[in-house]
């Protein structure tokens, strides 16, 4: 859960029922949200700070993602420091309400008089905070509230969080490295490698009953659309039950694996099955080729959207739109229909099980985490995503198998404007507008969006 605290402020000679009635509607209209929210209560301009230390007493106990410091109406600024400035590490909403009509009459306690009194002093104090204001008569402003809140807790979570990589730097590619230093001071992200001789040895201590299980949930869920060998699932199940103990005991979130290089190279087994079984019973983010920074892309816009995201590979560019699809796989929740497989042979290959289930359409917003000269930015676009026409990757046995994509037409830039930003041949999709998240979560953590 998203955990906030919440802290209201007024004026001490503005009466403090109106006071109440104010700090009541903003604290409903939060509740409906389903926050973890902590209330610290009204703190007034007392000259003994009584009702400040008393709500700073209520913050200490929690941790928060996010400190929504609400002014009901106008309040000296001393006031409202004295309760946040113990909090200043945590990210911050400045929410001014509003008055309100009575008899035809604007009726108002000078909320705006106490947030613009507030807003450059908290800029100048280094304060990481966003500046948001209700308007008379118009539903107040929860949709912003909302996606600061969710960049917030995105922040707070990619601290704890952990990807496991087997294998480095695959195909020897350049824009899936990453900077450790800074990925764990800046990001809080722990990058953990390990080796495929782990995955090897894993996998040859795990119980007949757990390989057969899963075995059996391969063929109850997935539909062949022809014979596939008995040895090429089981294989697919030993090796992500191998990766699943890995994942379990050191509590990833996102796992990459060592694709053309490893798992193609030196043991002839395309990992498509491996990343969609690693979704299903593990929960973890997956993307190949040791795309480290396609992994914390992840991470960023799950965190910002709820959903498990894909990562989806470029292949041609149009006038008004991009093909986008994938080699071997899409994880389930992005599935339109039935999870279906294909035994397909491609180059050297004989031994691989390949998705060719439709991917859903509809609202996307793709993105792209690029760390270049030292400094970490976002690449972010939103498009309509549509099925695209039939077409096929040169490569594959006839009839040659239509692959997951789809044909994205971008809306916040030109297909030209597009390409002379684009940083990666990997974008990981979001469905719905999460541009606002992204804007805010880039703000918070200094990061230029693109």
């Amino acid at each position: 859960m998203k955990k906030v605290g919440f802290v209201c402020f007024g004026e001490i000679n503005t009466p403090f029922e109106r006071l109440q009635i104010k700090h009541d509607a903003a604290l409903e209209a939060l509740k409906a949200m389903q926050y973890d929210l902590t209330d610290a209560g009204i703190v007034i301009d007392d000259a003994e700070y009584k009702t400040a230390d008393t709500a700073i007493d209520i913050l200490k106990k929690k941790e928060f993602d996010c400190l929504i410091v609400c002014v009901a109406g106008w309040v000296p600024s001393h006031a409202v420091i004295r309760v946040i400035d113990g909090f200043r590490h945590i990210p911050m909403i400045l929410w001014g309400l509003c008055g309100w009509y009575e008899n035809g009459h604007l009726i108002t306690t000078a909320d705006q008089a106490g947030t613009t009194a507030l807003r450059p002093a908290m800029e100048a104090m280094g304060y990481t905070f966003k500046y948001i204001y209700s308007i008379v008569n118009k539903p107040l402003p929860i949709k912003k509230i909302d996606a600061y809140v969710s960049a917030c807790h995105a922040k707070a979570a990619l601290r704890a969080s952990r990807v496991g990589t087997m294998g480095y730097r695959d195909m020897l590619l350049y824009g899936t490295q990453y900077e450790g230093n800074s990925m764990r001071g800046q990001f809080g992200v722990e990058v953990e490698p390990f080796e495929m001789l782990e995955m090897l040895q894993n996998a040859e201590q795990l119980a007949e009953e757990d390989i057969q299980k899963g075995i059996a949930y391969v063929k109850e869920h997935w539909q062949f659309e022809k014979e596939c060998p008995e040895e090429t699932i089981e294989k697919g199940v030993k090796y992500t039950l191998a990766i699943g103990k890995k994942v379990q005991e050191r509590g990833y979130r996102a796992v990459s694996l060592i694709d053309v290089d490893g798992m193609k190279k030196l043991l002839g087994f395309p990992p498509a099955m491996i990343f969609m079984l690693l979704e299903r019973w593990y929960g973890v983010l997956t993307v190949p080729e040791n795309d480290v920074m396609g992994a914390v892309t992840q991470l960023i816009l799950k965190e910002l959207s709820g959903q498990t995201v894909p990562y989806l590979e470029y292949y041609e560019f149009f006038e008004k739109s991009m093909l986008i699809g994938v080699p071997d796989f899409i994880p389930e929740p992005v599935t339109e229909g039935a999870i279906r497989v294909l035994p397909a042979a491609f180059g050297l290959l004989s031994a691989s099980l390949l998705n060719v289930s439709r991917v859903k359409t509809g609202y996307v917003t793709c993105a792209r985490l690029i760390y270049a000269n030292g400094k970490y930015r976002v690449h972010a676009y939103t498009a309509e995503a549509k099925t695209p026409e039939p077409w096929n990757e040169y490569g594959w046995d006839d009839p040659a198998p239509q692959l997951p994509s789809l044909e994205v037409f971008p809306d916040s830039c030109t297909v030209e404007e597009f390409a002379q930003k684009v940083s990666s041949q990997h974008v990981i999709v979001a469905y719905g507008n999460w541009m606002e998240e992204l804007r805010d979560f880039c703000g918070i953590m200094g990061i230029e969006l693109v």
